[in-house]
């Protein structure tokens, strides 16, 4: 596991690591619950934002056995996260809630996946405050950190946003099914 790191935070792994579905699948399953409510944060109207959008609709495709909120078709972004957040207070009060999005990062960091302890801070890496999402979140890092052009996440490719997601959600379907591991 070359580009993979599993601590007492998480799990840091790259997408194109060999097994990455399979590695991130085991390390999730311990989280997946009964009571397990996913939340994929980001619009189909920027590529490097439709992270999580990609993997709910992803996960609704394969009766994922989870109720799972932000798809393509209705995505949880910056205009409506509080209305879905006061939605999921009201409708899985109780539930554990996993949180996807994409996110900016350190060159050696792009195609990162990355499960951290905690919620999402969606917004943060263009400079947007919006609400936090989630008990434990997993984040892509779809796009490098560059200060003199904050607001354009540029040259980022569908294919590689797209591979990205599958890994995640090929990992959420293993978790849920702990038979397989």
């Amino acid at each position: 596991m070359p580009n993979s790191n599993i601590d007492s935070v998480g799990i840091r792994l790259n997408y194109e690591d060999e097994n990455a579905s399979e590695m991130l699948g085991q390390y999730l399953s311990s989280f997946i619950k009964e009571k397990t409510l996913i939340v994929c944060i980001g619009t189909d109207k920027c590529i490097g934002d439709c992270l999580g959008p990609l993997v709910g609709t992803f996960l609704c495709k394969s009766d994922f056995p989870h109720p799972v909120i932000g798809t393509l078709e209705k995505p949880a972004h910056a205009i409506n996260l509080e209305t879905v957040i006061k939605g999921i207070k009201s409708k899985y009060p109780d539930y554990f809630v996993i949180a996807i999005d994409a996110c900016l990062g350190y060159d050696d960091c792009v195609g990162d996946i990355q499960v951290k302890m905690g919620p999402v801070h969606p917004g943060k890496g263009v400079g947007k405050t919006l609400p936090r999402v989630g008990d434990i979140s997993i984040v892509g890092v779809v796009d490098t950190i560059d200060n003199s052009d904050l607001f354009s996440i540029r040259n980022i490719r569908l294919n590689f946003v797209m591979k990205m997601s599958e890994v995640i959600s090929r990992a959420l379907l293993l978790a849920a099914n702990k038979d397989l591991f």
